[in-house]
């Protein structure tokens, strides 16, 4: 993961075909790199060895109304919907490709703007559709189209 974080330069871009789905602002591409989606707070997710259950919102976040698992399906739905889940309650998923601008690294994790034609902005849908909330604070001047 270190050599991911390290190689994405500002200002460049990478493609991502989403694999797993953790939660609803984090996923992992099939080369392995784990993505925060930049810009947005979601309820937090905790696997209890057999579901995954609503685990609020961290402390100074903004709190969305739709759980965290509800958040979760919905961004596995914006990549073609779940097909298995895995040994940690992570939805598995596969594609589409997804165009990605890094905007740098967070807890072992890329922040990203992640697009394709077939999802638009993730960010932007995950907001617009009340599973996410703007971050403000890493929102910045980012743009809905």
């Amino acid at each position: 993961m270190l050599f991911h974080l390290a190689a994405l330069a500002a200002g460049s871009t990478f493609i991502c075909t989403p694999a797993q789905v953790w939660d609803g602002d984090t996923f992992t591409c099939a080369d392995g790199k784990k993505i925060r989606v930049s810009g947005i707070a979601a309820r937090e997710v905790r696997w209890n060895g057999e579901r995954m259950l609503d685990a609020g919102c961290g402390k100074n976040h903004p709190c969305p109304t739709a759980t965290g698992v509800a958040a979760r399906e919905y961004l596995a739905r914006l990549f073609g919907g779940a097909h298995g889940v895995g040994p940690h309650g992570h939805l598995l998923v596969k594609g589409p490709l997804l165009q990605c601008r890094p905007d740098g690294p967070t807890h072992g994790r890329i922040a990203a703007w992640c697009s394709s034609g077939a999802t638009g902005d993730i960010s932007c849908r995950m907001v617009q559709k009340g599973y996410a909330l703007k971050w403000q604070r890493y929102w910045k001047r980012h743009v809905c189209r």
